[in-house]
């Protein structure tokens, strides 16, 4: 009678004492103790054991924010406690068609098939033909003047009021200073845009 039990209640004992290891452990010493083929598991000596169906699993968490490096990237900036958004307009709408004024005195002056000059809906756009299209835009959620271009890509410009212009801060480069290295590049003839 002991005996017809006795491998059942081995098997059972066994498996309870390989799900009370660490699943590393686990993992160790089914690698080196037996072998894979198909659906079924040999031990060393080369018998056959019924596969052992045990539930594992993975757990992720994300680390808590205080444990982040927060020196990577940049800091949040309140855009408009810095400018209110009256003068945020004022400042904008004033660069945004000094621009424009001096894009097409620029356009006047030099010899492009293409060239052209647009402003609406609070967008300029400066299309040079096949050297690109360039797109400004003030964006007032973030009191910043955007900028597309086909040199230099996205840049999003804030004001500053210490050197009074439009500065990224990415690059620290300066909306005007930029404008005028690149078109005039393009063009092949300098522009001045202060």
């Amino acid at each position: 009678m002991a005996s017809r039990f006795a491998p059942r209640l081995f098997l059972r004992r066994l498996r309870m004492r390989r799900r009370a290891q660490p699943i590393s452990s686990l993992h160790e010493a089914s690698a080196e103790s037996a072998g894979v083929i198909g659906d079924r598991i040999f031990s060393p000596s080369g018998t056959w054991s019924p596969p052992d169906f045990q539930c594992v699993f993975r757990v992720f968490f994300s680390a808590r924010p205080s444990s982040l490096d927060e020196g990577k990237g940049p800091a949040a900036i309140d855009y408009p406690s810095l400018l209110p958004e009256e003068e945020f307009h004022r400042l904008a709408d004033e660069t945004i068609h000094d621009l424009l004024e001096k894009f097409e005195e620029y356009g006047d002056a030099i010899q492009i098939d293409d060239y052209e000059v647009d402003y609406g809906n609070h967008v300029l756009t400066l299309k040079l033909g096949s050297l690109g299209t360039y797109v400004i835009n003030k964006q007032t959620p973030n009191r910043q003047i955007w900028l597309s271009s086909p040199v230099s890509g996205p840049s999003r410009f804030d004001w500053d009021a210490m050197s009074k212009t439009w500065v990224y801060r990415r690059t620290m480069a300066n909306l005007f200073q930029l404008l005028e290295e690149e078109v005039g590049q393009l063009c092949g003839q300098p522009i001045s845009l202060r």
